[in-house]
């Protein structure tokens, strides 16, 4: 592989912190053990503090917080005969593993191979990091498709080109978490942020409405601003880095390319015209007003509809059929047991992740049955509603505060859902409005996925990098990961004050009728 020996490593004391945090973050125990660990301690924790009393309010039920005892005997009861719900139910691994097995059939029978080789040939070599980004913030649309589909692609984009696949899964991974919030398509997390704001805001005034649609001018704007910072981060700060980590995967595993033969064009061809087809057949039938794709108020775009809550299902069906259709065309695939298998591979690759997902999930949730996360959450904003600090302040606040509590509590609408009902009410008495204050909180949100590896994904990018680089671990990855991460959070932050301090509305309007300060 040709590893850019035209760019020299970078030195100084950027690289020496960077080198001193993989180092340390390498040290650590496998994320399945911390997983462990962290649970053990939420246990005692929650035992420490079940009988002290808070004065923070949970806003989902108007009563003072309670830190439930996790170690009571009733407790570690339910703990254990419903374990086996409680992964299983884990979110993440059913998405991972559906997706995958569509996935799978796609890459074993060589579709992908083909098709990234016919991309590669129009794709110039220096936009090959914007392009990445891009398509892994438009990813955002399919909810958590960039997570199984597009990071692990982008590694394989890279390798084919030459360049270190690692700087493609972290320029891909900073794309679609970090930059979470930075979509000019509307996804389904608009209107499920707006509904909470919008329950927050009928706080202070009962009929005041959310626009759904009210950070998208700002989250369109902010698309090119990650493009562009992702590219700088990427090309002179991570791949640089790497310039000095071998890759020591199993060279079979590793795709190799060449120019696709004239049977593989036709066969991709056919393919591709089947996924057309299919997407085709999808636009068609959720076209109608009363589609069955839509949900009770006729939308397609939000969490309640059939077509948001169908995503993971047709990415399977999506890669399936057309890696069947290649598969049978080119002579990969014989017969249906070398489909199957195809799929059996793919699931193979994915033990590392399910084990881990194990721990991860009997973690999170052991972190929200104890009511610590909420204590956490509510506290740190009643801190900084304490401290009445000018508004460009409290704004930037807002962000650096979402952004640390996204460390310990993962999901975007779960934080929103506790921290939401504080900030709103707080800030439009500040003259701050409902729209600005979201539009915060999910800069915030965004900036700090990509280093904690509480993050329900952040495993499954570990086992992708170890793809390559077999030694990779928890500080490899913070370590890629925690430039993007300063980068977006401040820069993203002077982003929002610029945007905001022009006067350029950050979406489509919002009713802003509320009393004053003091009132």
């Amino acid at each position: 592989m040709n590893n850019n020996n035209d760019v020299q490593a970078p030195s100084g004391a950027i690289a020496r912190f960077l080198n001193t945090i993989e180092r340390v973050g390498n040290k650590l125990p496998d994320p399945a053990i911390i997983f462990l660990v962290a649970m053990l301690l939420i246990w005692f924790l929650s035992w420490l503090f079940s009988g002290t009393t808070f004065d923070a309010i949970d806003p989902r039920t108007g009563e003072a917080i309670v830190v439930h005892n996790l170690l009571a005997g009733d407790s570690l009861a339910t703990f254990l005969s419903s374990m086996v719900k409680t992964f299983t139910g884990f979110a993440p691994l059913g998405v991972v593993l559906v997706a995958m097995l569509g996935v799978g059939v796609a890459e074993h029978s060589g579709f992908i191979n083909t098709g990234l080789k016919l991309m590669l040939k129009v794709t110039p070599k220096q936009l090959l990091t914007p392009s990445i980004i891009l398509v892994a913030i438009v990813s955002h649309t399919a909810t958590d498709a960039g997570y199984v589909l597009v990071i692990p692609l982008a590694g394989v984009i890279f390798y084919a080109m030459g360049r270190h696949p690692l700087a493609g899964i972290a320029a891909a991974f900073a794309g679609v978490s970090g930059g979470f919030s930075a979509n000019f398509i509307p996804s389904g997390i608009d209107p499920l942020l707006q509904s909470f704001t919008q329950s927050a805001a009928q706080i202070i005034n009962p009929d005041m409405a959310i626009n759904p649609l009210n950070n998208w001018f700002f989250t369109s704007a902010s698309s090119l601003f990650i493009i562009l910072l992702g590219w700088y981060i990427t090309d002179k700060i991570i791949e640089p880095r790497l310039q000095n980590t071998p890759l020591d995967g199993d060279t079979e595993d590793l795709p190799a390319f060449d120019e696709a033969r004239s049977d593989e064009k036709r066969a991709f061809y056919i393919a591709s015209t089947v996924m057309i087809a299919g997407l085709a057949l999808l636009l068609f039938v959720s076209a109608p007003a009363d589609s069955a794709m839509r949900s009770s108020d006729g939308s397609l775009t939000n969490f309640r509809s059939p077509l948001m809550q169908s995503i993971v299902p047709l990415i399977f069906l999506l890669f399936w059929i057309p890696g069947a259709v290649y598969g049978f065309a080119v002579g990969t695939f014989k017969s249906s047991k070398d489909m199957i298998d195809a799929m059996s591979k793919a699931m193979s690759g994915m033990a590392y992740y399910i084990v881990m997902a194990f721990f991860c999930a009997l973690f999170i949730a052991a972190f929200s049955k104890s009511n610590l996360g909420a204590l956490l959450a509510i506290e740190g904003a009643e801190l900084l509603k304490a401290m009445a600090l000018p508004s460009s302040v409290t704004v930037v606040g807002i962000i650096f505060l979402t952004a640390f509590v996204n460390l310990f509590v993962g999901s975007s609408s779960a934080k929103w859902a506790l921290l939401g009902p504080i900030f709103v009410p707080m800030l439009m008495q500040l003259g701050i409005s409902p729209d600005l204050t979201q539009a915060a909180y999910r800069v915030g949100d965004s900036s700090s996925n990509i280093i904690t590896p509480l993050m329900p994904y952040f495993p499954l990018v570990v086992v992708y990098c170890q793809k390559y680089v077999k030694g990779t671990g928890i500080g490899t990855l913070i370590a890629m990961m925690l430039p993007y991460s300063i980068a977006f959070l401040i820069g993203w932050s002077i982003f929002l004050l610029a945007y905001w301090g022009l006067g350029i509305p950050l979406g489509l309007q919002s009713s802003y009728a509320y009393p004053a300060i003091g009132s």
